[in-house]
């Protein structure tokens, strides 16, 4: 055994030597020589492997190089040996965050905010960070309720109330869209993406004569904001307004040449006003930049069916049914050309098809007109 006269100097030595090595790692740190200072502390943290402070330190280090995953893990070593380590927590949220792990961030932000007091600086820091991480995991609804708040701390704040509003929108809350739409209006009377978002949130309310009114006036607002004049297209399209629609859809071209979707709709517009020839190119044009969609497949089907080229017809027909089965134009068309080609097996089958889908959607229709009355009977 070796007599503690001997060990106390030693330990005493050791821990002169770490106590100067984590003051050059602190000077290293401030001078923004960061890898010596990375370097320094892991010559600590083989001293003393269980050293808490150097290992949070090692990853701030991290962090500072954008090295966010190393980070993450230092400070979760970090906060295993000392949970109430200051800053540590909201560090590893911070570099969480960063790296894009939004998921792994929102229990962090989510303690940090139970232990905050209420309304302190630090409570409506973490709220904004909590509703951010909720928003970037695409987690909408969890969002809205937070960045509610934290907008009555910053009502000034138009990007907040962005976000609160495409939070509200891609949540399926309506209402709340239109309610933060005024809020936003009252900082900013030009904002085309808050009439955007507007017009968005009153078409799903079915209120389509007021979601072209908010479309009219975003492309007032700003013509060149990106998919201003697809979005008031679209609007006019299943309002069939078609001359307008097809104007909008070749406004938006002009600002993006390669938007696919106004190709397509403008397409569609144009053989729906049988113009088959100012339809074809932009159909063709559509299909060629995105085969995925089965509108464009269906649109060339009729084309070819009407310039009697039955086999291009069937298989434009046959892509767009594989694509979207469940759209019954797509069978009706089949069941016509089938019929045609003499196909008389064929064609019923597609007829059936038709009819059945048909006939699902009309129940659908009639249970949603019932009268909500617990005295009817379950159907």
């Amino acid at each position: 055994m070796i007599p503690f006269l001997f060990v106390a100097p030693a330990l005493a030595q050791n821990a002169a030597n770490v106590n100067a090595s984590r003051e050059a790692a602190l000077n290293l740190e401030q001078q923004g020589k960061l890898a010596d200072a990375e370097a320094a502390w892991h010559v600590i943290l083989k001293a003393q492997p269980g050293n808490a402070e150097a290992l949070a330190h090692l990853g701030l280090v991290a962090s500072r190089q954008e090295h966010y995953k190393d980070a993450a893990a230092y400070y979760r070593k970090a906060l295993a040996i000392n949970p109430k380590l200051p800053g540590v927590q909201l560090n590893l949220g911070l570099a969480l965050f960063k790296d894009g792990e939004m998921k792994e961030a929102v229990p962090v932000f989510a303690q940090l905010l139970k232990s905050a007091a209420p309304d302190s600086p630090d409570a409506q820091r973490y709220t904004i960070l909590l509703a951010m991480s909720h928003y970037g995991a695409q987690e909408y609804a969890q969002a809205v309720p937070l960045l509610k708040l934290a907008a009555t701390h910053d009502p000034q704040n138009l990007t907040l109330l962005m976000t609160l509003a495409h939070s509200c929108l891609w949540s399926k809350q309506y209402p709340c869209v239109l309610d933060t739409y005024h809020e936003i209006l009252a900082l900013n009377a030009e904002s085309a993406e808050a009439d955007m978002l507007a017009g968005e949130a009153s078409d799903e309310l079915h209120d389509h004569a007021d979601a072209i009114e908010q479309f009219r006036a975003a492309v007032k607002a700003n013509p060149n904001e990106p998919e201003v004049h697809f979005g008031l297209g679209y609007l006019l399209w299943t309002q069939k307004h078609l001359d307008e629609a097809a104007t909008e859809f070749q406004a938006e071209l002009t600002n993006d040449p390669k938007h696919t979707q106004s190709m397509l709709y403008l397409g569609d517009a144009y053989l729906q006003l049988n113009q088959p020839e100012k339809a074809r190119p932009f159909l063709e044009q559509a299909e060629q930049a995105d085969p995925s969609q089965w509108r464009v497949h269906l649109d060339l089907g009729i084309l070819a069916t009407d310039a009697g080229q039955n086999d291009e017809a069937l298989r434009q027909l046959l892509l767009a049914d594989k694509q979207q089965p469940s759209e019954v134009s797509v069978h009706m068309r089949l069941g016509r050309l089938y019929k045609a080609m003499g196909k008389t097996a064929e064609a019923k089958t597609e007829f059936s098809k038709a009819s059945t889908l048909t006939q699902a959607s009309d129940e659908v229709l009639v249970r949603q007109m019932r009268p909500k009355n617990p005295a009817l009977p379950p159907q």
